[in-house]
C-alpha cells in the first residue's frame, strides 16, 4: 500500500468524491453538489488519496465567520488506519484562518459512537439535537461544537 496524502480537493475531484460519499452515506451529496461546493470561495475540503485513489473527504465552509464541518467519509475498507483523524486535522488547521469565531460546528448521528468518540478527541462537545435529521434509517443529529477563543471587546 503506497503512502495516504492529504491533499486540497479540486472541482475536478467532485465525481471521485461522490464516489466516497456513495460508498459511506444513505443519503449520498451527488457529483454535481460536490463541484458547485468546491467552487465556494469560503469551502475548504480535503481528501486521502492513495496513490490515484480517493479514499476519504472532510471539509469545512465558513461563510460567516464560523465553521461547519461536513463531509466526513473514509471508504470502507480503508476504516481504522487514522484516516479520518488525519483529514479532520488537516481540515481544521488549514481552515483555521477562515474560522474567524474560532468555533467549529458539526452534525452525527446519534448512534455514531466511532465518529462521536473522533469529535471528541477534538475538543467538540454536544450541545444540540435535531431530532429525526437523518433518515435510512431515521436517527436523530446531534449537534456538536468546538468552541475557540474570541476576542472580546
Amino acid at each position: 500500500m503506497s503512502k495516504i496524502q492529504i491533499l486540497r480537493l479540486t472541482p475536478e475531484d467532485a465525481a471521485a468524491a461522490a464516489g466516497v460519499e456513495k460508498a459511506c452515506f444513505s443519503a449520498p451529496w451527488s457529483e454535481n453538489v460536490y463541484h458547485a461546493t468546491l467552487l465556494l470561495p469560503y469551502a475548504h475540503y480535503f481528501g486521502a488519496f492513495d496513490g490515484e485513489l480517493l479514499i476519504g473527504t472532510c471539509g469545512l465552509q465558513a461563510p460567516c465567520g464560523d465553521g461547519e464541518i461536513s463531509n466526513v467519509a473514509v471508504l470502507p475498507s480503508y476504516r481504522r488506519q487514522g484516516i479520518a483523524h488525519d483529514l479532520l486535522e488537516t481540515t481544521l488547521r488549514e481552515s483555521e484562518p477562515y474560522v474567524t469565531t474560532g468555533d467549529c460546528t458539526l452534525e452525527v448521528r446519534e448512534g455514531n459512537i466511532v465518529a462521536r468518540s473522533l469529535y471528541e478527541s477534538f475538543g467538540f462537545v454536544i450541545e444540540g439535537r435535531r431530532r429525526n435529521y437523518y433518515t435510512d434509517p431515521p436517527e436523530d443529529a446531534l449537534i456538536m461544537w468546538r468552541r475557540g477563543k474570541r476576542e472580546h471587546l
